[in-house]
């Protein structure tokens, strides 16, 4: 299901402060890469994710299948940088940067 813009909104103020978790590099989405990325995903739902790509096309195209891959949501792209979503049906709330950072 496709975030709301106010959604979309709401989490792009919450990752403002957030430092990337993931690094993406030239050898692209590894196995190593996509399982940091799984367990990054699962413990905070909300993470950026750095491109270390000097094309924006190439950092596009890539962006675009880390997110087919990992079944998540991307929020925004700046740069290098991309933050992306992906929900938890069962958060710890001590983890989630969502559940942190808002008041449920």
């Amino acid at each position: 299901m496709p975030l709301s813009t106010e959604q979309k909104k709401q989490y792009r103020a919450i990752g403002h402060h957030l430092k990337p978790v993931v690094t993406v590099a030239e050898n692209g989405l590894s196995e190593g890469v996509l399982a940091e990325l799984d367990r990054a995903l699962n413990d905070h739902e909300l993470i950026k994710v750095q491109f270390r790509l000097p094309e924006r096309d190439d950092r596009r195209a890539l962006i675009e299948e880390l997110c087919s891959q990992a079944r998540c949501e991307l929020v925004q792209v700046i740069g290098k940088i991309a933050l992306i979503y992906r929900k938890n049906p069962k958060p710890n709330k001590n983890l989630s940067n969502i559940r942190r950072y808002t008041a449920d």
